[in-house]
């Protein structure tokens, strides 16, 4: 399919308003946060940053630990996802800086997109506890997550993003629930499609989960009490929200800071991320937590600290579970992956038909619910095969 330009990023419409490819006008305005801008607003940094100074290791019934504890950092999401944070893994598990208490467990899974995390008695939470404590670790350990999830399909906008942001917002409200010491989490948006108008998730709709993430930040930014994660105005209903990396660009067509999106950076659906693209994520990611200012203390080596890098410079970002309690690669001393294989087909779905915000209701067969189930246990043996050789290895030695 030839190549279409679809938008300036995010990051770089600012105060200008989004213009769809078909020429509607939108009457929105770019930028990650209010007013166009790419940065956090004052008021939400500083509390960000003492949420962020408030992290510490835990041990499983969350008493604070530091020789013993950990600070437990999920992903939840669809494929895509699973397969970036699962390079995202394997490259944290290769720098030293990386901070050894932090532990990594990737809870994104194939098929599970964000209408299905929406719903508290989804499969896909079922498997995210039986991932958490399989590896040795507690609810009450997860403190900062990393979200990145869609919904399949065309449709209108801003219909469409809105009803992908009132699946976030179900899903960081149950989020907080589930995880009482969870503090951080961070969202970002889909890659760039090359299929349009329809397909799994073409665009301009992938460009445009930008906006159902911005407007779930900019709703607790601004006060909305069904995200309020300050218990001193009320009840707590959800954790601190921030963007993470801003992964989209407009395919060849680069961004200020060089970054491109190509053909080849996807699978043959034009929408999975290829290795390489997993990879340039994975770099995202990386960059992007051992940089930003609510991250980077709690993420690197109290020693390793990066200088900050103001959240206006970043254009991309957002992956296996992974304990590190040693300092440098060859001290590390556990390395448990979660994640699928590299070469595990996407179950992501067909697009499903068109339905209001908040209103969405998916009819799944048995065939369809136990052939998913098969796939979870599939992927807890490949987990258990993995730590059982690698327990044979360590009595060897």
């Amino acid at each position: 399919m030839p190549f279409q330009p679809v938008a300036l990023p995010l990051t770089e419409l600012g105060g200008d308003e989004y213009v769809r490819m078909d020429g509607q006008a939108t009457g929105f305005r770019g930028g990650l946060y209010p007013n166009g801008s790419n940065n956090r607003p004052p008021q939400h940094e500083a509390a960000g940053l003492d949420l962020s100074r408030q992290i510490q290791p835990l041990t499983t019934d969350g008493r604070v630990d530091d020789q013993n504890g950990r600070i437990l950092f999920i992903s939840i999401g669809m494929s895509n996802t699973a397969t970036e944070f699962g390079a995202f893994s394997r490259l944290a598990e290769q720098k030293a800086e990386l901070n050894p208490k932090v532990a990594l467990l990737n809870g994104a899974l194939p098929n599970q997109i964000a209408e299905r995390w929406s719903n508290p008695e989804e499969i896909a939470w079922q498997e995210l506890d039986r991932r958490i404590t399989g590896y040795g670790f507690s609810s009450q350990q997860v403190q900062v997550a990393w979200v990145k999830l869609t919904n399949t399909g065309g449709g209108d906008f801003p219909q469409k993003a809105l009803a992908l942001q009132s699946n976030l917002q179900v899903i960081v409200q149950h989020l907080k629930t589930k995880f009482p010491n969870l503090k951080l989490v961070f969202l970002s948006s889909r890659t760039r499609s090359y299929t349009y108008w329809r397909g799994l998730s073409p665009e301009p709709l992938a460009y445009e989960t930008g906006f159902a993430v911005k407007w779930l930040i900019e709703k607790q930014i601004q006060g909305d009490p069904q995200l309020n994660f300050n218990p001193s105005n009320g009840e707590v209903k959800a954790a601190y929200l921030s963007w993470g990396p801003y992964l989209w660009a407009d395919g060849e067509n680069s961004r200020k800071d060089g970054f491109t999106w190509l053909a080849s950076d996807l699978t043959a659906d034009c929408t999975h991320p290829s290795t390489q693209g997993a990879e340039k994520v994975a770099q995202q990611l990386w960059e992007f937590f051992s940089t930003d200012t609510i991250s980077r203390d709690w993420f690197l080596s109290s020693s390793m600290v990066a200088s900050p890098i103001k959240t206006g410079d970043l254009t991309d970002t957002p992956g296996i579970i992974r304990a590190t309690p040693s300092k440098t690669p060859e001290q590390r001393k556990v390395e448990i992956s979660s994640t699928l294989p590299d070469n595990t087909p996407s179950l992501t779905p067909a697009p499903p038909t068109p339905q209001q915000a908040g209103k969405i209701e998916e009819s799944r067969t048995a065939d369809s619910f136990s052939f998913e189930m098969g796939l979870f246990l599939l992927a807890g043996l490949v987990g258990a095969s993995m730590v059982l050789g690698w327990l044979r290895g360590r009595k060897r030695k």
